[in-house]
């Protein structure tokens, strides 16, 4: 079974100039978790996920180190938030994210995706994004396939 066959090719995208502040409401709306970044000509250049968007509010390794974890205001770092919904998906996305073949088996796409710890993962051929799957995706087109083949005992 290839990616092709499992993988969903209604993916939601935005560009890096998107502003954070619309990929914030999509997240928390439509319980997107990342999201893909493509250029004017569909090409992948990168991803934003919601780790991205919180990573510049957890404090500083240095703070931490030098004051301890008991002197790190917490709501005050919370209050960043608003700096970060000003920024683009420019300044926060990961660039040249890890894609998988569409033509790939899809088990070994899920085994690239579990050894990075990876929950979904871009499809792209040609450098353009065609799709996306995730762990559950693999999984319900493994339990299909399954059922079809009256391996389902």
């Amino acid at each position: 079974m290839k990616v092709r066959d499992a993988m969903n090719t209604f993916v939601r995208t935005v560009t890096p100039g998107t502003k954070i502040m619309e990929v914030a409401s999509l997240m928390t709306l439509y319980r997107f978790q990342g999201l893909p970044v493509v250029d004017e000509s569909g090409a992948l250049v990168g991803i934003i996920a919601e780790r991205d968007l919180l990573h510049s509010l957890f404090p500083k390794l240095e703070s931490v180190m030098a004051e301890g974890m008991r002197s790190v205001d917490y709501d005050k770092e919370m209050g960043r938030y608003k700096e970060v919904l000003g920024l683009t998906v420019a300044d926060l996305m990961t660039p040249n994210p890890f894609t998988v073949d569409p033509d790939m088996h899809v088990l070994r796409a899920a085994t690239v995706m579990v050894r990075h710890n990876f929950r979904r993962i871009p499809v792209a051929e040609g450098g353009k994004l065609v799709g996306m799957l995730s762990l559950g995706d693999v999984h319900k087109a493994i339990f299909h396939a399954s059922l079809a083949s009256g391996l389902a005992g």
